[in-house]
């Protein structure tokens, strides 16, 4: 379900304890175990997750009782500060691609322009009823 899914909802930890729920477009990977979210800096859940990493991510499954959760500890990046830099082209990997490369360019560009971040959740704990995982 992960390697099918795009979309999900990151949840973090609000400073009073309770959830703070976000739904999210996700990259997962899973020889690295690692779900990836492009964000802002300055967006509630980049601040959240470097206060407290704690993170899940649930992707709903093909019916109502079909779910995946991932859980672990998020890592937030730096945000991206030259066009085509580490952080830009992690985030660049994220996306379908560009025939064109000045829209290549013009993606870089604006990920700079928007500060953005790359959320890493590296993952220690899977669960759920859709696990397209073996093992």
């Amino acid at each position: 379900m992960l390697a099918a899914g795009r979309f999900g909802t990151l949840a973090a930890v609000r400073s009073t304890g309770h959830p703070h729920l976000s739904t999210v477009l996700y990259d997962w990977d899973p020889a690295e175990r690692t779900v990836r979210v492009s964000t802002t800096a300055e967006r509630l859940k980049a601040r959240q997750l470097r206060r407290d990493p704690h993170a899940s991510l649930h992707v709903q499954g093909p019916d109502v009782w079909s779910f995946a959760v991932a859980e672990g500890i998020a890592e937030v990046s730096e945000p991206t500060a030259v066009p085509g830099d580490t952080v830009g082209r992690e985030l660049l990997a994220m996306t379908p691609g560009f025939p064109d490369p000045a829209d290549e360019a013009a993606f870089l560009a604006r990920a700079v322009t928007d500060r953005r971040v790359v959320v890493r959740l590296r993952v220690s704990r899977l669960y759920g009823t859709a696990l397209d995982i073996t093992g």
